[in-house]
């Protein structure tokens, strides 16, 4: 399927453009974003509203914006420009809702923001404006299952990301934006994740 018109690359190109952000800015990120496009390809296939291509694709580039260099939240922000430079907004909106979520109708960004204010000014008035999908709150999930070395418990990258960007008082909001998200996508699966996810055991508990 062509979704480039649809704001979205090939499946080819959008591993051209992994690579060549790789190479740019080698890191651990890479083979997360790998494990997060096979997670969403692989509970994608169980719902029926989802196309698992597609779900890869924007796995694949969700943390696109780490081509520039190492930052902090401001990756979401470079992937959008980015992405949306090159005429795949629909794939760049994803570089930003997969760094927030929202509470008491305020989008909030979580982590460390390192971009300017008007940066974070903007991300924030596109997500209150954007509607999220079903594909938002799919990669924000997988993201939360992937590790570098493969899928793994939330609870595990839960505490793996706050030990690195630390506790603060949306943790725990966002923490339990994450079960809800799982929820919903277990509710349209109909069995859990941890179903069609391989080795979670293996890469949760070594």
């Amino acid at each position: 399927m062509n979704y480039c018109i649809n704001g979205v690359p090939t499946k080819e190109e959008a591993m051209s453009m992994l690579n060549e952000a790789k190479d740019l800015n080698p890191g651990p990120w890479f083979e997360h974003s790998i494990n997060v496009a096979e997670s969403a390809r692989l509970i994608a296939e169980e719902i029926e509203e989802l196309d698992s291509e597609l779900a890869y694709i924007l796995g694949l580039l969700h943390d696109i914006g780490r081509r520039e260099g190492i930052h902090g939240m401001r990756h979401g922000f470079d992937g959008f420009k980015y992405l949306k430079e090159n005429g795949y907004e629909m794939a760049g909106k994803i570089c930003l809702s997969h760094t927030s979520f929202e509470l008491d109708n305020e989008v909030i960004i979580v982590g460390r923001w390192d971009g300017t204010e008007e940066e974070h000014k903007f991300v924030t008035e596109y997500l209150s404006r954007e509607k999220e999908s079903d594909y938002d709150k799919l990669i924000k999930l997988c993201d939360y299952i992937s590790l570098p070395s493969g899928h793994c418990l939330i609870e595990k990258r839960l505490v793996d990301t706050t030990l690195r960007g630390g506790f603060n008082e949306y943790t725990i909001p966002r923490w339990k934006s994450t079960f809800e998200n799982k929820e919903y996508l277990e509710n349209k699966m109909r069995k859990s994740i941890y179903d069609v996810l391989p080795n979670v055991k293996e890469n949760t508990f070594k």
